[in-house]
């Protein structure tokens, strides 16, 4: 009787345990869903600038699979851009390296800031989510505090966006073999479109509004009078003054004495 009755206590535990599993299955499933859900209007964003890519490595000379490697290794479509660039006018790769690291090095940026969300995850999702860090994973998951962020909503963003950007390499790579030239056709505007949809949203402050403001007028400026690094300028200045506005008025504010009866 002892026997049957502890055979039947272990056999519920064993249907809790699994209905436990597939219901945290199911919400795995559903966060990794929304977080792909949550990405695709920049992946739809992005087709044009990966077509660009994808057929701008062919124009200088590399093969398929080397066009299609860059995308799936670097994973970086101004870099991958600038690096095609200069190899097509025969840069060294000292130089290709230098100017690719300081293209990409707002990622370090984008990691310190999300580094209290990721430290505490695995190696191996450290790992995964280091590098499907991307911009656009940075617009969907930077700003979340860490008790919002989720490992497998952000797997899911950064994922379904580096299948996506990879397709439209891949489509770029064939376009590029049939369709010349095809860097003529204005493709490269979804980077500035790009960059715009993912900056917008994240102006909440006159800090932040001071800073694109001042990047923007700057990078423009700069690049009228073909001065070298301006882009690198406009983006230090920017974030000084960013920072000083900040500092400055914040703890001002923050300083000054609040009215009331004595």
């Amino acid at each position: 009787m002892q026997t049957s009755t502890s055979n039947e206590c272990s056999n519920r535990t064993s249907q809790v345990d699994k209905w436990a599993n597939n219901q945290q299955s199911k919400t795995k499933r559903s966060l990794f869903s929304q977080g792909a859900l949550a990405v695709t209007p920049l992946c739809i964003a992005v087709i044009p600038w990966g077509l660009l890519a994808g057929s701008f490595a062919i124009d200088i000379g590399l093969d398929p699979l080397q066009s299609q490697a860059l995308s799936a290794i670097v994973f970086a479509g101004s870099a991958q851009l600038v690096a095609t660039g200069l190899l097509k006018v025969g840069a060294g790769l000292a130089t290709i390296l230098l100017t690719t690291l300081f293209i990409t090095s707002r990622h370090l940026l984008y990691s310190i800031t999300m580094r209290d969300k990721i430290s505490p995850l695995p190696l191996r999702w450290r790992i995964g989510l280091g590098f499907l860090l991307t911009d656009e994973l940075f617009a969907i998951c930077g700003h979340q505090s860490s008790e919002r962020f989720n490992r497998w909503y952000a797997l899911g963003a950064g994922l379904w966006f580096y299948i996506c950007w990879n397709l439209a390499t891949f489509a770029g790579i064939v376009a590029g073999k049939f369709i010349p030239n095809l860097d003529t056709l204005g493709l490269d505007f979804a980077i500035a479109a790009t960059f715009i949809a993912i900056v917008i949203p994240t102006v909440k402050s006159a800090s932040v509004l001071i800073s694109v403001i001042i990047a923007m007028v700057l990078s423009v400026v700069l690049q009228a009078y073909n001065i070298e690094g301006g882009l690198m300028l406009a983006s230090f200045a920017a974030m000084a003054a960013g920072y000083s506005y900040d500092k400055y008025f914040t703890s001002n504010d923050n300083q000054a004495p609040k009215g009331g009866n004595a």
